[in-house]
């Protein structure tokens, strides 16, 4: 491949995701630094996959605009100071293939060295032997390439990240004290070793020297040595997205009189992400409050992440299972971390399957399928602690999965998930197919039924689908609202989403609107207000 371009940056994005996928438990292990949370790559995952949905969504026909989807969607579902940083590294590749339509050798030169300016510029003290150390390298062998050809730059910059990454237990003694190699230069070398595959063609190389032992090769209290050492004990992580123009060096140095691992990073217009570990939880949202509009607010404490490693039947302690149909929101409850099972499956084999030992179910369906209750009864039988949520909408069920925490208790998280599925308000527009009389009249067939929580309040016999939408969700706003979250169906007609955009616009301009390609085939849309 001589020139990046959008389909590439796509099959990149796409991969990156199946590598960061199959080398997520491996990374999460050898996450010693800077502190033992063992979420890197679970961190990395997240974050890669909110960027690939983003440009999913993004009709890119560049790579400038393609990066520049990855990058905006990466901030926004930054997870964790690794996923910042790689939020970063993406803002990097898109400022340096601004406007142009591919990327050429040259042009992934730039980029490179403009990420790791940004990736080091979004820590607050940058330490040697990190993920800058193996960012910083592979930037230096791409600018020292005597060749301005894309496949030998980018060739260049993945061996020099390899190299660097087998470095870093010389450079931290944290590592060396572990036995393992950085946990976030060891993501960024799986990202950098995919775009070189996708560009050569080759396989991925076999990283040899970032592969950890089996088992970790020392005792859990090894994984302690950075906080016994003297370094301020901060038990929570925080993180927040920042509306508008904030006085960044002020909300750092705020942040920075409050714990460590401060970071305040932007996409280049009016959207930041503010990451910091600390005690007081409440200061660190009031000094976000400060500086603009936080939203998307995010706590974990590192104790309840640390997890023991004596061998047992179950090899996760949580997992969340949704029943879903359409292939747009399966890969949607996928990306946000769910094991999605059509209502048909074989719900026991895929319970037991999880070898998680709390399993919630989200039926996503008033008349969830008759074998559930019998397969949850025989897991619980088997020893797994397994709820079913009361769910009866998708929309309901992001809501749920949206305050999820493995950071909680078990029974306090199915009550919090219960209780935002509850305080969502579900409708949605689907074709009549019988004649039969409703709350609101008699309704034909070929009709468009409008219906809030399971009963119907519009008919509409025009079959103007865009009409229909914005009624429907006029009527579910006027019990008031700030969110609306849209699935589109099938069959809807291709300019849905436009006319709920431009209706909303208008009508309820205070109003978020995110739609996502649901591909349901019984309903138009699906509509969550919240």
């Amino acid at each position: 491949m001589r020139a990046l371009d959008a389909v590439a940056v796509r099959q990149w994005a796409d991969a990156c995701v199946r590598s960061l996928d199959a080398n997520r438990e491996d990374i999460d292990r050898i996450n010693v630094f800077p502190v033992p949370d063992g979420d890197t790559g679970t961190n990395l995952l997240q974050t890669m996959r909110s960027a690939l949905d983003a440009l999913l969504r993004t009709p890119a026909d560049s790579v400038g605009t393609a990066l520049a989807a990855l990058a905006r969607g990466a901030l926004a579902g930054a997870r964790g100071n690794s996923g910042v940083i790689l939020s970063q590294v993406l803002r990097g590749l898109a400022e340096a293939a601004q406007g142009a339509a591919t990327a050429t050798g040259t042009s992934l030169r730039r980029a490179l060295l403009r990420a790791d300016e940004l990736a080091t510029a979004a820590v607050s003290t940058p330490v040697p032997g990190t993920v800058l150390s193996v960012l910083h390298a592979a930037a230096e062998a791409a600018r020292d390439c005597t060749s301005d050809d894309l496949a030998d730059i980018v060739t260049a910059a993945a061996r020099a990240g390899t190299e660097a990454l087998a470095d870093t237990p010389r450079q931290l003694a944290v590592l060396a004290k572990a036995g393992v190699v950085d946990a976030g230069g060891r993501g960024l070398v799986v990202l950098l070793d995919t775009l070189a595959a996708v560009i050569t063609g080759r396989p991925p190389a076999q990283l040899t020297t970032g592969h950890p032992p089996a088992q970790p090769p020392t005792p859990r209290d090894a994984l302690t040595t950075a906080r016994e050492a003297g370094s301020p004990e901060f038990e929570y992580e925080v993180m927040y997205l920042l509306d508008g123009t904030p006085d960044v060096a002020r909300l750092k140095s705020t942040l920075e009189a409050l714990g460590d691992c401060v970071s305040v990073v932007g996409d280049g217009a009016d959207l930041w992400t503010v990451h910091v570990h600390c005690n007081d939880i409440g200061a660190a949202v009031e000094a976000g409050i400060e500086a603009g509009r936080p939203h998307r607010i995010t706590v974990a404490r590192f104790a309840d992440q640390l997890t023991a490693t004596t061998p047992t039947r179950f090899t996760r302690d949580r997992a969340v299972v949704a029943l879903v149909t359409g292939p747009g929101t399966a890969d949607l409850f996928r990306s946000e971390g769910a094991v999605v099972l059509d209502p048909a499956d074989d719900l026991l084999a895929a319970i037991t399957g999880t070898r998680a030992r709390h399993v919630t179910v989200l039926p996503c369906d008033p008349s969830p399928p008759a074998q559930l209750d019998d397969a949850v009864a025989q897991a619980i039988a088997a020893g797994q602690d397994v709820v079913v949520v009361p769910i009866s909408s998708p929309v309901q069920a992001l809501a749920a999965l949206a305050v999820h925490s493995e950071t909680r208790r078990a029974g306090d998280d199915v009550v919090a998930m219960a209780e935002a599925a509850a305080a969502t308000r579900r409708g949605e527009v689907a074709v009549s197919e019988h004649e039969g009389i409703t709350w609101v009249g008699r309704c034909r067939p070929g009709d468009l039924l409008g219906m809030v929580d399971g009963e119907v309040v519009l008919i509409d016999p025009a079959a103007d689908v865009g009409a229909m939408a914005c009624r429907l969700v006029d009527r579910m706003l006027a019990s008031g609202g700030e969110l609306v979250t849209v699935l589109l169906g099938r069959d809807a007609p291709a300019d849905l989403e436009r006319a709920l955009e431009d209706h909303l616009r208008t009508a309820h301009p205070e109003v978020e609107l995110t739609t996502y390609p649901g591909g349901q085939p019984d309903q138009l849309l699906i509509v969550g207000v919240e």
